[in-house]
């Protein structure tokens, strides 16, 4: 800037194999990233190689002068920077001349612009004491002054690290991870008895979200894997590590934030375009013939999507698993379906179906395990045009919701109807409840649309309804939206539609 006046900074910078290993510039501006001196100098060595001019390391330099050569040039440079090496020089002269110093024993002498050895580590300078500095200055400010965006600006050049396949990626989560466990609000946290706020508890969701990336990474070594799980470990072990389902059980819920209802939730978010498309890479080692980077991506989040889990304890938790699975259906929703990815919708739902214990579709499930309605909507949509039954087993295996279920049932069972004059022992801690039961809600309706006009598979979704849907407000929508699919403009009322809407009405 104008105002400013003009400064000379002296910058030096190591290059290794194309990175460069270490900087150093005297405008001692402290930052977790390079000075614009560096940056400068690194643009203009890019830039105009040429005017840099390229050196032999000095040892081979040194090596071709004479004895008369070597003493000049040893007092050259001292007399032009004698303040600053003559005690250095003295030093070094005095240990050279003495028979049993240590300089003596070893062979040869350090050249620090010969660069590294072929199979020597090397990576990209980081100034771990400024990331420690800056994420601790973030944190003090407790979310103020655009210090969330800024650990956030973090998170991302970690990601970016690990993009490049950069070794600095986990070095550098290593020194964010540890300023934020030795942040002092935790213990204060803990001996309160308090909950930490969303926003602290999502850096923590991408802290956690970051480990994932980097210990699931294929191309690090078995013994790096080895010194993360034990390091993470350490951290686990500390009395005031946050606990994922809440805050060491003294967490009340906040259900101001509960979660939005109905199919348009998300948008028995969005707004961007969806610009992406997303192509077959074929992949270098196949497993089965046809199979690229895009089937398998999709099959694991098929698989992902399939797993039963038990509902966390807290709040929060309960929230991040809709969340996060709403967040992986939509990205899954970008993705064109083709004849291959028909296939593994199949095979995986067939395997989901037929699955033990690890399958949230499986026959049989904990009583609280999560439920799969809003997976199965997914599935049953895309499934829908290619293979008929097996989209309707799969939303109809998903429709229970056993949470709900009384252990000690009153009442006539004869009739599927009077299933809902059963007090239902609602756990309370299931603070999403009413979220989960719209989306089996929205399942539910789901299947009666695309049921109209096929007597024998609307008579099933309603004895499933019957059965499963517990909700006396949802039962009474499920009728109208009954009634409204019976009685479209463009055709006929289907009668055995409007024969469920009367069902479903009365109970």
């Amino acid at each position: 800037m104008q105002s400013e006046p003009e400064t000379v900074c002296n910058v030096a910078i190591s290059f290794d194999r194309c990175k460069i290993t270490s900087v150093t510039c005297s405008c001692g501006n402290k930052d977790i990233f390079y000075c614009a001196h560096v940056v400068a100098l690194s643009l203009y060595r890019i830039r105009k190689p040429d005017q840099v001019k390229l050196h032999l390391p000095i040892s081979e330099t040194l090596f071709q002068m004479n004895r008369d050569q070597l003493q000049k040039f040893v007092q050259y440079l001292i007399t032009v920077h004698h303040t600053e090496v003559l005690p250095t020089a003295q030093k070094l002269a005095d240990e050279i001349l003495s028979q049993n110093s240590e300089i003596n024993q070893v062979h040869g002498a350090p050249d620090p612009t010969a660069g590294a050895s072929i199979d020597d580590e090397n990576c990209w300078h980081l100034d771990e004491e400024q990331v420690q500095e800056q994420v601790k200055l973030f944190l003090s400010q407790g979310g103020y002054h655009g210090s969330g965006k800024q650990l956030n600006l973090l998170f991302a050049k970690v990601r970016e690290m690990l993009k490049m396949r950069d070794s600095n990626g986990a070095r550098m989560l290593t020194l964010i991870t540890e300023q934020f466990m030795a942040d002092p609000r935790l213990s204060l946290w803990r001996q309160q008895g308090t909950t930490m706020t969303d926003k602290y508890r999502q850096l923590w969701d991408e802290l956690g979200a970051l480990w994932m990336c980097i210990v699931l990474n294929p191309h690090c070594k078995l013994e790096q894997k080895s010194s993360w799980l034990k390091q993470l470990k350490k951290w686990n072990n500390v009395d005031v590590c946050p606990w994922e389902d809440g805050n060491h059980g003294n967490e009340l819920p906040n259900l101001t934030n509960a979660l939005p209802q109905g199919a348009n939730a998300n948008q028995e978010n969005l707004g961007q375009c969806k610009s992406l498309e997303y192509q077959h890479l074929p992949s270098h080692k196949f497993l089965e013939e046809g199979e690229s980077y895009l089937t398998l991506a999709v099959e694991v989040a098929l698989i992902g999507l399939g797993q039963q889990r038990i509902m966390p304890d807290g709040l929060y938790a309960q929230e991040k698993i809709c969340r996060n699975e709403e967040q992986l259906i939509s990205k899954l929703q970008e993705v064109e379906l083709d004849d291959t990815l028909v296939k593994i919708f199949r095979k995986q739902a067939v395997f989901l179906l037929e699955g033990g214990p690890y399958s949230g579709l499986g026959e049989v499930i904990h009583r609280e395990s999560v439920p799969m309605h809003t997976f199965a909507k997914y599935l049953f949509t895309s499934l829908l045009p290619h293979d008929a039954e097996l989209a309707y087993k799969t939303a109809l295996r998903a429709m229970r919701l056993l949470v709900l279920e009384s252990t000690a049932p009153s009442g006539d069972l004869s009739r599927p109807h009077h299933i809902a004059s059963v007090v239902p022992n609602r756990y309370p801690r299931w603070f999403t409840l009413s979220h989960i039961e719209s989306q089996q809600c929205e399942l539910a309706s789901t299947m009666l649309t695309a049921a109209k006009g096929d007597v024998r598979r609307l008579e099933t979704v309603l004895e499933s309804i019957q059965k499963n849907i517990h909700s006396s407000s949802h039962i009474f929508k499920l009728a109208q939206d009954a009634f409204k699919i019976a009685t479209l403009m463009d055709s006929l009322p289907d009668i055995t539609l409007l024969k469920v809407s009367l069902e479903l009405g009365l109970q």
